[in-house]
């Protein structure tokens, strides 16, 4: 079992789920689609926050669930068509809308990495000069997908840095390109959602062929979920 310090951390923001509920509500939507936990952002939380923003009804996947909402005044069904989207909802790729959930990881450790060594699984990066590497939290097994590996960044501070070699199981491993930004071990890395990776989500659609809701619904379940203003 791989333990809580060690698994990345998405940060769930009300506020904008909130404003795009409340969007969604003013451009004509009633039924919105609460399904897979949320899509990973937690049903619970998510459906009295969309209630409160003047959504009428959520779509649940679990019986009692619904029953939970329903005790507490909120319109919940197992059958329905949602006309919010989730893509507007969450603050998907491609709605125009804020994202509503971010990802982090931390790094666990530093190492120079010289001209022409390789790193993770097959070698299938070496470096092109000097450099130093980061090992960081977010696996496969935590949603962060292996086509990444080589194709996708993460923010470190205001820069985005690129994710090299395979990601394994557990960790991935970041080219920091000469950054101070993560010189400290537990430095933060953001994977999507938020400060230079606020976009990153796109990359993730692109590389890996899946869809948006796919993703979060992933990464949402495996990681520390908390919630934020």
């Amino acid at each position: 079992m791989t333990a809580s310090g060690s698994l990345p951390r998405a940060v769930i923001s009300r506020v904008a789920l909130r404003a795009n509920a409340r969007a969604a509500v003013g451009a004509g939507g009633a039924v919105a689609d609460l399904r897979g936990d949320a899509f990973g952002h937690g049903v619970l939380h998510s459906a009295r926050i969309v209630h409160d923003a003047g959504v009428e009804r959520i779509l649940v996947d679990d019986s009692s669930i619904a029953a939970t909402l329903v005790a507490e005044g909120i319109d919940a069904v197992l059958s329905a068509q949602a006309d919010i989207s989730a893509e507007a909802l969450y603050g998907l790729p491609g709605a125009g809308m804020v994202p509503v959930m971010s990802l982090t990881g931390r790094v666990l450790s530093l190492k120079p990495l010289r001209a022409g060594e390789a790193v993770s699984y097959g070698y299938t990066h070496r470096a092109e000069s000097d450099t130093t590497i980061a090992l960081v939290t977010g696996g496969y097994a935590q949603g962060i997908v292996r086509a990444l590996g080589n194709h996708a960044a993460v923010g470190v501070g205001t820069k985005l840095r690129p994710i090299v070699g395979r990601v394994a199981m557990d960790v991935c491993v970041v080219d920091l390109q000469a950054s101070d930004a993560a010189e400290d071990l537990g430095t933060e890395i953001v994977y999507f959602g938020a400060g230079a990776a606020v976009a990153e989500l796109a990359t993730w659609t692109r590389v890996t062929g899946m869809r948006a809701t796919e993703l979060v619904a992933a990464a949402g379940a495996k990681a520390v979920r908390e919630w934020a203003d």
